[in-house]
């Protein structure tokens, strides 16, 4: 009988196949390379939930923008929202810049080093944490997203199906941990986050080009939970634009406002930005209807029409109780503004066209 390979080296030749791998394909990124802990937690609470395509130019404009960790504790948190725009999943925003005024005011401006350290700052959970600690601390942490959680459980062979729970859970962080390079903690738990992003998919994996392939128990796709069914909703919002006179040299010059509202907390799913007034009711006359779109927030899909509606008529249509203003489209484009309301300026050609999609964006569907 031929002697089995002890674990440990096939656990050391596993990790020089996924090495050899990334360096050979791994995209080229620009928060990779940068070793500075502030633009490594941007990237990765970026990255949470939205397409790596998206992040890439905003990840970019909010360094540019916020290039320390002490600036963007600085910046009033409508600022930071503005440029979170169209990102998705705003909270995320809110508690990055409450955590970096709490390690401005309590660690003299530098992250803590440690994962377990990081985890009690506002906002990082265990992977934040242990991709921080790893790629720029180089701390033997293991960092499972759901990309690695894939291919972990597709090389070990295990469903990942709600029947496995907390233990199965477990199983997958122990692996995880076990696996991680001692040396190079953090190329480590990037090469196996980009193995799954790019290699081992959701759908028809690419298996022949896996360098896992030998060592996977699945080669597949793999039995998981069915997603929950998205919800449907309408909903109506008014597109109301006015004309004012500004004077300049004795003349006069026509400039256009748009009415905008900002909602309380307890009536809106994104506190803090700013949004169109929203109809009483969903129904538009057809000769009001301005634009139909789809437009999709965590796990409900909005069928949503936009009503042309004149100054004089908003207060009678429209939900009141939200904070309003009219503002020129120049500073509606600048301001913190929903995603929806964003795209709708933009299809409207009253802003420049809107960002990439973010995670809380789905495409459209037509418009009117």
């Amino acid at each position: 009988m031929a002697k089995q390979e002890p674990d440990e080296d096939k656990i050391v030749r596993l990790r020089q196949r996924l090495f050899e791998w990334y360096a050979a394909n791994r995209r080229d990124l620009p928060w990779r390379g940068n070793p500075d802990p502030y633009a490594i937690w941007v990237s990765e609470i970026m990255l949470q939930q939205t397409r790596v395509a998206v992040v890439i130019e905003r990840f970019q404009a909010f360094l540019a923008r916020f290039p320390t960790l002490v600036s963007l504790a600085l910046a009033p948190e409508q600022d930071v929202l503005a440029l979170w725009s169209g990102l998705g999943y705003y909270r995320r925003a809110r508690m990055l810049h409450k955590a970096a005024q709490f390690v401005a005011g309590n660690h003299q401006g530098n992250l803590p080093a440690t994962a377990a350290e990081l985890r009690t700052l506002p906002g990082i959970g265990p992977y934040t944490a242990a991709a921080i600690a790893s790629i720029a601390h180089g701390q033997r942490v293991a960092v499972v997203d759901g990309n690695v959680e894939r291919v972990l459980c597709r090389v070990a062979g295990w469903e990942a199906g709600s029947r496995g729970g907390a233990a199965l859970r477990r199983k997958i962080d122990a692996l995880a941990e076990e696996l991680v390079d001692p040396h190079q903690p953090g190329d480590f738990n990037q090469a196996l986050m980009e193995l799954g992003a790019i290699v081992c998919l959701p759908r028809n994996p690419l298996c022949r080009v896996c360098p896992l392939w030998q060592d996977c128990k699945t080669r597949g796709e793999h039995r998981t939970a069915r997603h929950p069914p998205m919800l449907s909703r309408e909903v109506a919002y008014a597109l109301s634009l006015r004309a004012v006179g500004l004077g300049r040299n004795g003349g006069t010059k026509l400039a256009r406002e748009v009415l905008l509202e900002q909602r309380p907390a307890s009536h809106s799913v994104m506190p803090g930005m700013w949004e169109l007034p929203a109809l009483r009711e969903a129904a538009v006359p057809e000769q009001d209807l301005r634009m139909t779109l789809r437009h999709s927030i965590m796990q409900v899909n909005y069928y949503v029409r936009i009503r042309s509606v004149m100054e004089d008529d908003v207060e009678a249509i429209t939900v009141a109780g939200a904070e309003r203003r009219w503002v020129s489209l120049d500073e509606a484009a600048a301001m913190a503004l929903t995603g929806l309301a964003r795209k709708v300026l933009a299809r409207a050609r009253l802003t420049p066209a809107a960002q990439p999609r973010g995670a809380d964006e789905a495409p459209d569907e037509g418009a009117a």
